[in-house]
């Protein structure tokens, strides 16, 4: 098996791909839901012939080619890393991860890259109904790239349709359509995607309403707001609905991400789930300090969401660390005991196939076999390196949470005004408008915190921890890689949002 490297190495590539995946989910979200309300614009437009939606189509268009263009380049980097900073990740399972990426790249992008340059330049050069067509296809093709990344991302949440190849050390594709209709990719793909679509419709609402505190562009602005609220009305409750699903998937899957996620320690028969509390710092595996200095909970919620029962147990981290044999929950040390067994066995193994004793190889390969479920386990140094940063998780989990429920009742009440045609004339919520435009990203960037933390010290969910993942560089390699990706990256975003606030500035074209 591939050896351990050096922990600074750990830290400082994670700290890198962490680096390049946030400032990459600054970008993409937007494109999401833009590129659709991009298209319902255009659409009212064919179907109007008003000028006036076509003004305001060309300007939101240049917002999302903006965006467009810095998301493709942070996420290329990002798909090189894999092979210079997790160079043993990609050998191991390359075979599998590979494809969903491939896919992503030949279907999904290049649909995107055909119709993109007939959106933003075809007016007057094509026919109205095939900038139409092109504008949907754009906004179809983002999408479908985003699913592909959720599928393999979602495979790493959940390992499933593979096998191990104990002559290879790799794991390798078995079933493409498991991996693909994998309940946690799919509840991935459906709650990053309308998160993307509720981000963008407060995009909107933000910059419109700004506008209309300025009294500048008011129709533009009001005709904006109107699809954006309605769309982003649905999305927010369609984020709630697959918020939920992936809680319940996610309590199956990955317990302790759940457990991490509400800092529950002892498990609970009903649990109740967290709604405000205040964390104690540094709390231990097996301490019998209380987690929380304050907490106010909703009695079996938790457990309502976690087993879709109110009288149901819910494990906390000491359950899953210690093991529970009321509800045949093995501990830590005894996964890291067969998970030893295991790499001593796979070791056993390719020796004897080295040797040519056959013997040997199938005695060494039954005993891989019978633990070969908790190979990961096996390089695992402590019972509580198995437990992710609470702290993070628990507070990610309460602003994306939290924010999430703000936006529902936000989209009501802009939705009320334009009804009541009084929204012009609310200048502070207006203000609340616009400042929510911020916060947007900030419940975005928290949604993909609680993924990622959570499920530490896992590459691969209890296969592949994320020490064993990395490559083999020095550490000032990859420390220099960080800083020279966060001089880029920093210049990228500083770029992007001068060019848009020029935009805005200038405001829709003809006005």
């Amino acid at each position: 098996m591939i050896e351990a490297v050096d922990v600074s190495t750990v830290n400082w590539a994670r700290a890198t791909f962490t680096l390049t995946a946030m400032y990459h989910w600054i970008f993409v979200p937007l494109t999401l839901g833009l590129s659709f309300l991009c298209a319902f614009f255009l659409t009212i437009y064919v179907r109007t012939q008003n000028p006036e939606w076509k003004r305001l189509t060309k300007f939101w268009m240049t917002l999302f080619a903006i965006n467009f263009v810095i998301g493709v380049a942070t996420g290329i980097i990002m798909e090189f890393e894999f092979g210079t900073h997790w160079a043993n990740y990609s050998w191991m399972v390359g075979d599998i991860f590979g494809a969903p990426l491939a896919i992503e790249g030949i279907v999904a992008f290049f649909l995107e890259a055909t119709f993109v340059a007939v959106m933003l330049f075809g007016w007057n050069r094509v026919s109205q109904r095939m900038h139409l067509f092109s504008t949907w296809m754009v906004a179809i093709g983002s999408n479908l790239s985003a699913l592909w990344i959720l599928v393999a991302n979602g495979w790493m949440q959940n390992p499933v349709g593979m096998v191990f190849n104990p002559d290879t050390a790799r794991f390798e594709m078995e079933n493409l359509w498991a991996i693909i209709s994998s309940p946690t990719a799919i509840s991935h793909f459906a709650h990053a995607t309308s998160s993307g679509f509720l981000l963008s419709s407060l995009f909107v609402i933000g910059i419109s309403s700004f506008y209309l505190l300025k009294k500048r562009h008011q129709k533009f602005a009001l005709r904006s707001i109107a699809v954006a609220c309605v769309f982003g009305l649905f999305s927010s409750f369609f984020v709630a609905f697959t918020g939920d699903e992936h809680g319940y998937i996610t309590a199956t899957d990955q317990p302790m991400k759940l457990a991490a996620m509400e800092a529950l320690y002892e498990g609970q028969t009903p649990s109740g789930l967290v709604a405000v509390g205040l964390m104690r710092p540094n709390i231990e595996p097996g301490s019998d300090v209380d987690p929380f200095y304050f907490k106010i909970e909703i009695p079996g919620m938790l457990s309502l969401l976690a087993n879709r029962r109110l009288e149901s147990f819910v494990p906390g981290i000491n359950d899953l660390v210690y093991g529970n044999d009321e509800y045949n929950i093995l501990s830590v040390e005894e996964k890291m005991r067969r998970g030893k067994i295991a790499v001593a066995s796979l070791a056993d193994y390719k020796q004897a196939r080295n040797q040519d004793d056959e013997e040997a190889a199938v005695v060494a390969l039954t005993g891989f076999d019978q633990h070969r479920e908790f190979l990961g386990y096996g390089h695992l140094q402590s019972a509580a390196q198995a437990v992710p940063p609470v702290g993070i998780t628990f507070y990610a989990f309460r602003v994306m949470v939290g924010l999430g429920t703000f936006f529902i009742l936000l989209f009501l009440v802009y939705f009320y005004l334009m009804e009541k045609r009084q929204l012009e004339n609310r200048p502070l919520i207006l203000k609340i408008g616009f400042v929510s435009m911020f916060l947007a990203y900030i419940a975005s960037q928290a949604g993909w915190i609680v993924t990622e933390v959570g499920r530490q010290p896992w590459a691969i969910q209890g296969l592949l921890p994320v020490h064993i993942a990395t490559s083999n560089l020095d550490t000032t390699t990859v420390a220099i890689s960080f800083f020279l990706f966060l001089a880029i990256f920093t210049v990228l975003l500083i770029a992007a949002v001068k060019i848009m606030t020029r935009q805005i500035s200038i405001g829709p074209e003809g006005e």
